[in-house]
This record gives C-alpha cells, structure tokens and sequence, in this order.
C-alpha cells in the first residue's frame, strides 16, 4: 500500500492518525517532513535559553526571599515576612491565564516565533526593575506595590512563554526524537535555576550580610537585562515552526472570504470538543509544578527557616541536588521516546506517593548527606514529570488551536501550584507540623496517577494536524511505512465499530417492529 486517501481537512476528535494537510491528497515520501538540524538547533537554543531566563527569576526569587521579606516588609515578624514574600511570587500566577489566553490568541493567528520574542522582552524588563524598586525604608508602601507590579509583568509575559517554548520546540523536533529534544526546554529552566542560585551564593560569600540587604540582592536581577538580549537575539533569528507554516499554507489554499470570515475558535468550544486532553493537562502541570515549586521554590525557606539549617548550607545543598537533575533530565527524554510518556509520569506519581514521608524524614534528619539524600529522591521524580512535561502537551492539541488550548489549560492549573510556596509556608507555621509538605506532595500524585491512566501515548507518532516529521529521508520512509500501518490498523478499527452499530440499528429495528405488530393502526 502506497497511498491512502484523505478525504477531510477536519480535525478528528482521536489524536491519531491525524487527519493530515498533503500536496496530492494522499500521504506520500514527500508529504514527511525532514528536519532541517541546523534550524532545529537554533530553535532549541531560543526556546530554553528564554525559558532558562524564566526559571533564572524564580530561582533568585526563591533564595532570596528571607531577604527580600526584611527590605520591602521590614515591620512584620520573621514568619510574616517569609511569607508575605513568597505571596508576592504567587500573586502573580493568578494573571498568567491572562497571559496564556492573549499570547496563545497571538501565536495561534501570527505564530509561535513572534510571540515569544515579545514574552522574553516583556520578562526581562520586569526582572531588571526589580532590582530598581527602593526599599519600604525609602518609599514606604509604594515598595511592596511596585514588586507586586514587577511579578505582575512577569505572570503575564510567562503566561505564553514556557507553552510557546514546548510548542516551538514540538513543532520542529523530529517525531522519534520529540521527547529527548523537548526535555532540553526544562533542561533550561533547571539551569537557570542552578545559575540563579549560584550568583546569590556566590554574593552571600563575598558581601557582608548588611550589604547583601542594602544592595547584593538587586545585582541577580540585573543580570536579565543582557540575558534577555541574548534571548531576543536567538529568537528573532529562529524560523517560524514547520507545522505553523503547513497551518498557513493550508488556510492559503482555501477561499479567502472564508478564511477571514472564519469564525474564531472560543475557549467553549475547545473545552467542549478537546476536554479530555485539557484536563490530562492540567493534570500533568499540577503535578510537575507542584512538585517543582515544592522543592526548588519553598525548600530553601524551610531549610533556613523551620529547620533552621544554615542559609549557606541549605543553598549548596539544593544547588548540588539540581546539578544531578541535568544529567538525569535528557536520560529520561531519551527513554521516553523508547517506551513512552505515560510511563513516567504514572512511575513518577507512585514514587512521589510513597517517597513522600520517606524523604522529609531523611531531610528532618538533620546530617546533611541525609539531607541531600531526601531531596535527591523528590528530584528524580521530579525529573519523571519534567522529563515528558514538554513533549507531552503540545501533542494533546491540533496546529491550528495548539497555542491557544495549551495556554489556556496550563495557566488555569497553574494558578494553583503557584499558590504552593505561599499555602506550604501558611499551613507549616500554623500547625508546626513539618510534615505538611510531604502530605501535600501525596495528595498530588494521586492526581499524578489518575492522569497518568487517563492520558494517551503521543510518543513517535506525528502532532495532531500536522506531517510526520523526520530527521533523514532513510528515516522518513520508516515513518511513512509506520503511519501507514497505523492508519490501516485504525480503518479496521473503525470498520469493527461500524459493524457493531449496525448490529445495534438492527436490533433496535427489530425491537421497532415488534412494538409496530402489537399495535392495530401502525404498520
């Protein structure tokens, strides 16, 4: 079998095979996509160098916020502050929906290279102004309220960005290799992060703890200011994503009038029409996120400030449990493309069920080999989630709605893990129980399994509404010999649900008829 037909550009509610754009209306050799690898890399490099810069803000944020507290809330006692500060690093999560749904619009109708160069404009702009902002000493309540303006700014910028980055990354990375490339983007975050908190380390060490508060801390901010360039740079010189371009081209074969007069996607309708693979993904960044904000975000305050560990210490330590996340990150890319997606993350969710209590016990402990032994468990797990996070999504959606409904979903769920720092923090301090975060971590993988049981393999198959994408042509005849067989083996499919309806019609007749004997007048 050569060829097979196509016979509707309609996006199937299945996510595979995808209904596919072709030259000649059937799915040939050269309908397969081969990846341009200079390109690929340059997308790549653009999309986690922006989403590093991200992560670079949130991992300063998370380790200096005892300072922080004490400049811009410096009336309120040391529990207060702690958490007053890492409220201004949740505050602005409840934008990013904002965000998501405005860039998501944008990306979806102007594309995926625009919009990210204006999200990592707009987030080193706030980040630099951060280190701008005078102390509540100086300006009184107008302090707090910039840094709230600042985050604010950033909420909304990185409402589109890591969704563009997965999606940017998705669209060029060949099928086969979809999930080791797409685990680069948090591969990225993971460094900025470990960069983030080197730079403040390495400023505790040389500044006196008055002039970390009077000055240290700004410099970290400051530093987006040429990291952002360089982001923008390598953005702007990207290409626009293959997938984006087939989008375009086969709206440029249809009539013009309908194309424009085309009615606009609504949220509604994709909740109605896609629910499922929203939910899987709120489900999936609820569980990566959580996580995530749980470990890298709120454990340096809870070394420091329940446990009462040095800052310097605690820092090193989480420092040196992230490094060994980047060698485990693209191990478990790789691997996912071998056996699947859902795998890890349904593995992932049962170890962070039951290392949870395991773990804090080891950190509680208080010997610092303990310490990194505990956090290091979180971390592999965490690297399960982060290792399939971003070539997971984007396959959930089709091309012509990928920005928008990812977008969408990613900020809703993340409104909540956003509020994790804040909430943990809270309930610690309350109760006294330092077990609390190790409790909310179990109630996540629960959600983590039951996502994981409901989601689909998307690994080596094409993205929805889009060409199967190859690395070499030796690669995309293997591909096109695949999808082939799977469109068959789905014909057959689909072939055995039309018999059994046919044999439902027919007893239901059948059923019709009897009711038609009993009655006098009905024939």
């Amino acid at each position: 079998m050569d060829t097979i037909n196509n016979n509707t550009a309609a996006d199937p509610t299945p996510p595979s095979p995808p209904l596919i754009p072709t030259q000649s209306g059937t799915l040939e050799l050269h309908d397969i996509t081969i990846v341009d690898k200079v390109k690929l890399k340059k997308a790549i490099s653009a999309a986690a160098l922006g989403n590093a810069m991200e992560w670079f803000d949130f991992g300063v944020y998370g380790f200096v916020a005892f300072a922080l507290g004490k400049v811009f809330f410096p009336d309120a006692s040391p529990s207060v502050q702690m958490i007053a500060a890492l409220g201004t690093f949740s505050i602005p999560f409840l934008v990013r929906p904002l965000g998501g749904i405005f860039f998501g619009v944008m990306g979806d109708k102007f594309g995926r290279q625009k919009v990210l160069s204006i999200t990592i404009i707009i987030m080193a702009a706030s980040t630099f102004c951060i280190g701008l902002i005078p102390s509540y000493a100086s300006i009184g309540i107008w302090a707090p309220i910039l840094l709230l303006l600042c985050k604010l700014a950033q909420g909304f910028s990185v409402g589109g960005e890591y969704t563009g980055a997965a999606i940017f990354v998705a669209e060029f990375a060949p099928d086969r290799k979809r999930g080791f490339l797409g685990s680069f983007l948090d591969f990225g975050s993971i460094v900025g992060f470990v960069t983030g908190a080197g730079v403040v380390v390495l400023l505790q060490s040389l500044l006196s703890d008055a002039s970390f508060l009077d000055w240290g801390w700004r410099v970290p901010f400051f530093m987006a200011a040429p990291l952002g360039l360089v982001g923008l740079y390598l953005r702007h010189a990207a290409e626009e994503t293959p997938a984006f371009q087939q989008q375009l081209a086969q709206m440029e074969k249809e009539d013009q009038d309908d194309v424009e007069n085309r009615p606009r996607v609504s949220f509604k309708e994709i909740a109605t029409r896609y629910w499922r693979p929203l939910l899987v993904s709120v489900g999936l960044v609820l569980t990566t996120n959580i996580t995530y904000y749980m470990l890298l975000t709120y454990m340096p305050s809870y070394l420091s400030h329940n446990l009462h560990y040095s800052e310097d210490h605690g820092v090193l330590i989480i420092i040196a449990v992230m490094i060994g996340m980047l060698f485990v990150q693209p191990v478990i890319g790789l691997a996912s493309d071998r056996i699947g997606r859902r795998p890890f993350v349904i593995i992932g969710s049962i170890g962070l069920l039951v290392l949870a209590i395991p773990a804090f016990k080891l950190i509680i402990n208080g010997q610092i080999a303990l310490i990194f032994v505990g956090l290091f468990m979180l971390a592999i797990v965490l690297n399960c989630f982060t290792g399939v996070m971003a070539s997971t999504l984007p396959a959930m959606f089709p091309t012509r709605i990928r920005y928008s409904a990812l977008a969408a979903s990613f900020n809703i769920a993340i409104i909540v893990a956003g509020l994790t720092p804040t909430i943990t923090a809270a309930l610690v301090d309350s109760t006294g129980s330092l077990y609390l975060p190790a409790y909310y971590l179990m109630f996540v993988a629960v959600v983590g399994i039951i996502t994981g049981i409901f989601m689909k393999e998307t690994a080596n198959r094409p993205l929805r509404g889009a060409t199967p994408a190859a690395s070499s042509k030796q690669e995309a005849k293997e591909l096109l010999i695949e999808t082939l067989d799977h469109i068959e083996q789905s014909v057959e499919d689909i072939d055995g649900e039309i018999v059994k309806l046919q044999e439902q019609i027919a007893a239901l007749e059948l059923r019709k008829q009897r009711y038609i004997d009993l009655h006098p007048r009905l024939d």
